[in-house]
C-alpha cells in the first residue's frame, strides 16, 4: 500500500549560501543538516513513498524561508512535496503576492501557520490563546489561498479549534489542516473540552486533521496504545476521509524511529483496512492530486 508521510522536515547546513536564522534543532539532534538526501535515505529504509516537507524555524519567514524546501523538491520531484511560510503581518498586496509566490511551484501545497505561538520570531512563545491567524488583516491571504487552491496547515492547540471552525466557515474555498491532532502535550480528557472542540470543527467539510507526531502525544512505547481514544474520536467525527498520517521526523528522532512514527496504525486493531488506506494515502490523494 502506498504510504505518504504528510509531515516531515529537511534543512541544509548553516553556511554562507543559506544561513540559519535560529538554532532551533530537534531535541537531542547532534547538529548540522538533515538534508533532502538524508531524508530520502530514511524514507527508503522506512518504506515511505512520498513526503510533505514542512518549514522549520531555522530559516525564519523571510524571502529565503522556503528555499531549502524548494531545493529538496527539485532534487526529488517524484517523492517530495512542500509547504511554505511567509510574513503574515503585512499589507494586502504583499500577502497576496506571497501566496502566489509560494504556490507558483506545482508541488507546493499551501502555507503553514504556527497558530499556537505568539506572532514574532518564529516560532515564538507558546500561547494557546493567540488569535493572530484570525485577524481581519489576514482576509486577503485566505482569499488568495482559496483562489490559488492552496491549503492552510495550522499548528494549533485544542483551545484554538473554535477559532479554526470560524475560519473554515468564513473561507470555504480553503482547506484547513490541523497538525499533530492539535499538538496536545499531555493526556487530556478525550470526552470533554477542549478536545471535543474537534467535533464542532468537523462540521466543516474543509477541515482536516493530521494524525501525526504520535510518539510525542503518547506516554507509552510503540504502538502508542494510549492514543486510541483520541484517534477513535477523530475517525468518528471526521471520518477517515479527512485524516492524514504524518511522522514529524526527524523532530522525534530521540524518542522513535521514522518507521515507528508511521507504522503504529498497522497495530491499531480499532482501525479498519479502509481507515488505514485513507490515513496512508487516499486523503492526501483526494486533497492534492
Amino acid at each position: 500500500m502506498r504510504l505518504v508521510d504528510t509531515h516531515a522536515h529537511t534543512w541544509g547546513p548553516d553556511d554562507a549560501d543559506l544561513p540559519w536564522q535560529s538554532a532551533d534543532l530537534p531535541p537531542g539532534w547532534p547538529g548540522g543538516a538533515h538534508s533532502h538526501a538524508d531524508h530520502l535515505a530514511a524514507m527508503d529504509a522506512a518504506d515511505v513513498d512520498e513526503a510533505i516537507l514542512l518549514p522549520t524555524s531555522l530559516y525564519g519567514r523571510g524571502p529565503r524561508a522556503n528555499e531549502y524546501t524548494l531545493r529538496s523538491i527539485e532534487a526529488h520531484p517524484e517523492r517530495l512535496w512542500g509547504v511554505g511560510v511567509t510574513e503574515y503581518q503585512t499589507d494586502e498586496k504583499a500577502l497576496r503576492a506571497s501566496v502566489q509566490r509560494v504556490l507558483a511551484h506545482e508541488r507546493m501545497l499551501g502555507l503553514r501557520f504556527h497558530a499556537a505561538f505568539e506572532y514574532g520570531p518564529t516560532p515564538g512563545d507558546l500561547d494557546p490563546t493567540a488569535d493572530w491567524i484570525a485577524a481581519d488583516e489576514m482576509t486577503p491571504l485566505y482569499e488568495e489561498l482559496g483562489r490559488q487552491d492552496g491549503a492552510a496547515f495550522v499548528l494549533a492547540k485544542p483551545q484554538q479549534l473554535p477559532m479554526l471552525a470560524a475560519l473554515a466557515e468564513r473561507f470555504p474555498d480553503v482547506d484547513f489542516i490541523v497538525e499533530h491532532m492539535a499538538f496536545f502535550e499531555e493526556q487530556i480528557d478525550p470526552a470533554a473540552p477542549p478536545w471535543t472542540n474537534f467535533e464542532t470543527l468537523a462540521e466543516h467539510d474543509n477541515a482536516y486533521v493530521k494524525v501525526s507526531s504520535i510518539p510525542r502525544a503518547s506516554d507509552e512505547s510503540w504502538p502508542y496504545a494510549d492514543v486510541e481514544p483520541y484517534v477513535r474520536s477523530l475517525v468518528e467525527w471526521f471520518g477517515p476521509e479527512r485524516l492524514l498520517l504524518g511522522s514529524d521526523y526527524p523532530w522525534l528522532h530521540d524518542s522513535a524511529s521514522y518507521e515507528a512514527c508511521l507504522s503504529w496504525p498497522e497495530a491499531a486493531d480499532y482501525l479498519s483496512a479502509r481507515d488505514l488506506s485513507y490515513l496512508s494515502y487516499r486523503t492526501f490523494s483526494a486533497l492534492f492530486e
